[in-house]
């Protein structure tokens, strides 16, 4: 019986992981002034990490947790803060306007999850 044992959490594969850390790692290795914002638990979602770079371009990515998230901005060089203390910085805000503004609503075609890519010719 099955009643009592504890259920799992759900969470990442190993590559999921590896893929959302690599490209956590990208985006702050190829952007001038990148921060990190950690992003809380909640029933639906897992922890993720939002990180921004200083024209306000900014990517979202899950992490196995706060400690995870914290580590990997001393492993990159970029603070890392507590989305829920601190908020998300103007530019941010003002990079998505821009963005929806120009009609870009979705993520750049071929990632994956949001936009898909237009029919082929």
């Amino acid at each position: 019986m099955g009643w009592f044992r504890r259920r799992s959490r759900p969470g990442q594969s190993g590559p999921a992981r590896t893929a959302d850390l690599a490209h956590l790692e990208a985006f702050a290795g190829s952007r001038r002034g990148v921060e990190a914002f950690i992003e809380p638990r909640t029933t639906v979602t897992e922890t993720t990490l939002v990180l921004v770079a200083v024209d306000g371009e900014w990517t979202r990515r899950r992490v196995p947790g706060p400690d995870a998230a914290r580590d990997l901005g001393r492993r990159l060089g970029i603070p890392v803060y507590d989305a829920n203390l601190v908020g998300y910085p103007k530019r941010m805000r003002e990079w998505t306007s821009r963005r929806k503004a120009a009609g870009d609503t979705g993520v750049p075609r071929g990632q994956s999850g949001r936009t898909p890519d237009p029919p082929a010719g």
